[in-house]
Parts: structure tokens; C-alpha cells; sequence
């Protein structure tokens, strides 16, 4: 285990010492010490002095809203459907195909949604345009899409991954029960449903609880990579804010705070979530 401790030591606790800059004007020619300290300032200028503060609040929430609700149970539902086949051969196919966008960077699926979805030559369009007499559609220059362009490539890409620890949950149910349950009657939709999902549910919960954590929090990297200013309305999100006032602007203490709001969040969420599971469920995390 202590590979894994010293890690989390030097790279996760060790970084908290840093968030006391939200708290201050820090300078990187004053260092921590020597910073002034401004108090609340920097959270006071975020919420009550920044326009689009709100907007980015509600952009965030909506899109891990919408995250949670179409891309957290599309694993469970292939794992599923992955435990009904019976031609082991065309299961392995279907898993390693299913698994492989996982492998791919976040760079290159960006690339991929880019390419498909252009106005001009991209492979959607041509459908559109030559199947259903449509006219093409700036897909990436419509604020209107931009939430379902995320929500689909991100299911795209790791709802295969997302099916192994569910498939492991569902190899630890007792054979025994599915037997019992044919010598009762029960049909396959119904041994599906009160058997094999009944064994998922503690994976579950945790990793429903583990996903709130991150709930404030939105996949950066394809979101910088997709958006634009056209996009704004819908794409801009609290990470791209503090990219953009933190890094570009070097703005380090306002973006320290930015940051430290949304993991106060998560961590309400995840304590929140937990004591509810605790509460009506015999699973959770602690």
C-alpha cells in the first residue's frame, strides 16, 4: 500500500497547503507568506461582482444533470445487456469494441466530433443532406447542441469502460438464485431485473456517490477543446472560467477560490449522498 499512500500524500494533501491563497492577493514574487490577506474578497468578486457567475453556475450544473442522468446508467444497461449474451465470441467482440474509445486521448475524440460534425464534410451533414433533404447544421456553432454533443461523447467513450466493475458485480451473484428463480417461473426479463440488478446495486451506490464528488466539476479538457464563443451560452462552465482567469490572466488567487467552492460542493454532495444511502440502503461509502 505505500506507493499508493506516498502518492496521494505528495500529491493530494500536501497541495492543500495551496488553497490558503484563495484567501489572499497572492504574488509569486511574495510567495504564501508574504501575500496580503484579503479575506472573502476573492468569493465576494466571483459571485456579486462577475456577470456571467451565475450562468456559469447553471452551465455546469446542467450539463453534469445531464451527465448523470443519460451517461451514469448507460453502463449499467450494457452490462446488462452484456450478461443476457449467450455467444461468448461475439460478447468478447462486442465488450472490446465497446472498450476501445476509452484508449483514445481526449485530443483525438475531440478531433473525431469536430470532423464528423462539420457543416461542410462532415458525415452527419452528408446524411442529413443527402438521405433526408436537410440543410446542414453548424452543430459546434449552436449553443443548443453543445450539451448534447458532450453528453453523447462522453457516453460513447467510456460506457464500455464503465460496464467492467458492474460485469464484476454481477460474476459475485450466486448462480444458485438464477436456478431457484427458473424452477419458479421467472423468465429472463425477470431474473434480469430482480436478481442480476439487485447484485449491482451496491456498486451502484458507491460509484453514484463518488460520481456527486465530481458533480461541480466538468470534463475540461473536451470542453476547451469544443467550445466557442458562439457556444457560450451552453458551453461555458465554471473550469473553463478559471482557466481562462487563472491561467491566461494569471489570476491565481481568484481562480483558487473558484476552485475551492466547487470542491466544497462536491464534498457536501458526497457526505450528503453517503448519510442517505446509510440511512434506507445496508451500502455506502463509510
Amino acid at each position: 500500500m505505500l506507493p499508493g499512500i506516498l502518492y496521494y500524500v505528495v500529491f493530494k494533501y500536501v497541495p492543500m497547503y495551496g488553497v490558503v491563497i484563495a484567501f489572499q492577493n497572492f504574488s509569486v514574487g511574495r510567495g504564501i507568506l508574504g501575500s496580503k490577506f484579503v479575506g472573502l474578497d476573492h468569493f465576494v468578486e466571483f459571485f456579486v461582482n462577475t456577470p456571467d457567475s451565475w450562468k456559469l453556475i447553471r452551465n455546469t450544473v446542467m450539463l453534469n444533470v445531464y451527465d448523470l442522468l443519460f451517461h451514469f446508467p448507460a453502463p449499467i444497461v450494457l452490462a446488462l445487456l452484456f450478461h443476457e449474451l449467450r455467444n461468448k465470441k461475439f460478447k468478447k467482440f462486442v465488450q472490446s469494441v465497446s472498450y476501445m474509445p476509452h484508449f483514445l486521448s481526449t485530443v483525438v475524440i475531440a478531433g473525431i466530433l469536430v470532423t464528423f460534425l462539420s457543416p461542410s464534410t462532415g458525415v452527419v451533414n452528408f446524411v442529413l443532406v443527402k438521405w433526408f433533404g436537410m440543410e446542414p447544421i453548424l452543430f459546434l456553432g449552436l449553443p443548443e447542441w453543445f450539451r448534447t454533443i458532450y453528453v453523447g461523447s462522453e457516453i460513447w467513450q467510456k460506457v464500455g469502460w464503465g460496464t467492467i466493475l458492474y460485469l464484476a458485480a454481477i460474476a459475485g451473484v450466486d448462480p444458485t438464485l438464477y436456478e431457484a428463480a427458473k424452477m419458479d417461473g421467472a423468465n429472463r426479463f425477470q431474473q434480469m431485473r430482480h436478481i442480476t440488478f439487485v447484485g449491482m446495486i451496491p456498486v451502484i451506490i458507491v460509484l453514484f456517490v463518488l460520481n456527486l464528488g465530481h458533480f461541480m466539476e466538468s470534463g475540461f479538457h473536451k470542453i476547451l477543446l469544443l467550445y466557442n464563443s458562439m457556444t457560450y451560452e451552453t458551453s461555458d462552465v465554471i473550469n473553463t472560467f478559471v482557466y481562462r482567469r487563472g491561467v491566461l490572466d494569471a489570476d491565481f488567487s481568484f481562480a483558487t477560490a473558484v476552485g475551492l467552492f466547487q470542491s466544497a460542493i462536491g464534498f457536501v454532495l458526497v457526505v450528503a449522498a453517503n448519510r442517505i444511502t446509510r440511512k434506507y440502503s445496508e451500502t455506502s461509502l463509510w
